[in-house]
């Protein structure tokens, strides 16, 4: 089981601490890493990014433009866990490559191929093909990286889901520019970019995984695994949920241009991806749990409170740049327990749970939706996501009392290995 490692008794300068952590494991990796999953983020939101404009071309009811928004999420949680398994098999690094090669044929199909409404949600499927990165991305960019630094190794990796500034900040003007269907032909464009940069920097970390199907899967039949997917519907799902849909909402809500709603949603979805880092971190200190805690209470309400403040643009504005911090340092938490729940088989395992906690991402676009088709005002779908939150966080404070006379030390923290310990021995205990 992983070393705890101790916080430091004197002040270090946070120079050297960085150093220390670039020489512990291959940084260029991990820069590869994020420029994947940064790229391939960016790509999954792109119809969320382009919504207003796909929505006025097709004459969208509310109901439809939540379904619409909904597909790209559902298919990459689905597609997770595949692309998870296949990289025990053949490579982290190759498994990225490949992905990536089927996104650029996906857009370069959605540049030729989309013009009617049924075609985008075939485009939205393959947008999917994007979403799938997550598990991969963070296994790859923290495996070179000894236990003490993977909370923050992984925290970088995944801040590549500021790949949703990109979406929101570059598609609307370009949209506006060239049209919408052209988005899709530059996108397959920069797709080399971070396709290069992982041809030629990234090495397959040491600790592949040889095991067979049925370990890999095992985890699915843990409660563990269940409890950890469920808490990441409401950090995951809640991030890429709402980073979708807020640029329709800003839109519709407050009838600002289509430049402008992908700006305001740049603004809350860049705090998401920056303290997603931030939570790592914290995390590898204090512990995950305790850091989900704060960040279940936070979420609930600043969610409650973006639905009472629909009147204003300002208020609401700063409340989601509150709401996207929260959700980004519960992902970056979250993630700083996985190595340390499942050491073995940490890249299938945040598969499953990506999967799962992505399809959570589902949930807010159509309640979205239908809360506005409905009842006239988009605040139901706020407050049900809230109330889930709530429900997540008595789950954790029940199931973090085994956690931590199991795996995990006071708070979420790693636990000090004795000499002679079988690994992972404690981690099958509920299987």
């Amino acid at each position: 089981m992983p070393a705890i490692h101790a916080v430091p008794s004197r002040p270090t300068s946070s120079v050297s601490g960085a150093r220390a952590f670039l020489q512990s494991g291959h940084w260029p990796t991990l820069l590869a890493s994020f420029l994947y999953f940064d790229f391939c983020f960016a790509i999954w939101v792109l119809n969320g990014a382009m919504g207003p404009f796909i929505s006025e071309t097709f004459q969208l009811s509310a109901a439809q433009k939540g379904f619409m928004l909904s597909v790209p999420i559902l298919a990459g949680a689905l597609m997770r866990f595949p692309l998870g398994v296949l990289s025990q098999y053949i490579g982290r690094k190759n498994a990225a490559m490949v992905e990536m090669a089927l996104i650029v044929a996906a857009l370069v199909f959605g540049y030729l191929a989309v013009d009617t409404y049924d075609e985008v949600i075939l485009m939205g499927v393959l947008l999917g093909i994007a979403g799938a990165s997550f598990g991969v991305a963070l296994s790859l960019g923290s495996g070179w990286f000894p236990p003490k630094y993977k909370g923050l190794a992984m925290g970088l990796a995944g801040a590549g889901n500021s790949g949703t500034v990109l979406a929101v900040l570059f598609a609307p003007p370009l949209a506006t520019k060239f049209g919408w269907q052209a988005v899709y032909g530059l996108a397959a464009l920069t797709m080399l970019v971070p396709m290069l940069v992982m041809w030629f920097a990234a090495k397959e970390p040491p600790d592949r995984e040889h095991q067979t199907f049925r370990q890999h899967v095992a985890c699915l039949f843990e409660k563990d695994g269940w409890a950890f997917s469920l808490i990441y519907i409401v950090t995951f799902g809640g991030f890429i949920g709402l980073a979708s849909f807020l640029p329709t909402y800003f839109y519709d809500q407050f009838k600002v241009t289509k430049v402008e709603a992908g700006q305001l949603t740049m603004l809350a979805t860049l705090m998401g991806s920056a303290v997603r880092v931030v939570g790592g971190y914290i995390s590898d200190r204090v512990g995950g749990i305790h850091t989900l805690t704060g960040v279940l209470l936070a979420v609930a309400a600043t969610l409650v409170l973006c639905g009472m403040s629909s009147g204003s643009v300002a208020a609401t504005t700063l409340l989601f740049m509150l709401c996207f911090a929260c959700l980004g340092a519960g992902n970056g938490a979250l993630f700083q327990l996985v190595p340390l729940r499942w050491p073995l088989t940490t890249a299938v395992a945040g598969s499953m749970i990506g999967e799962v906690g992505a399809l959570g991402g589902g949930f807010i676009p159509n309640a979205m939706g239908l809360s506005k088709q409905y009842f006239g005002t988009y605040l139901w779908g706020f407050v049900s996501f809230a109330a889930l939150a709530v429900l997540m966080l008595v789950m954790l404070r029940v199931v973090q009392i085994r956690w931590t006379r199991t795996w995990a030390e006071k708070g979420g923290r790693a636990r000090q290995a004795t000499t002679g310990e079988a690994g992972g021995a404690s981690y099958r205990l509920d299987a």
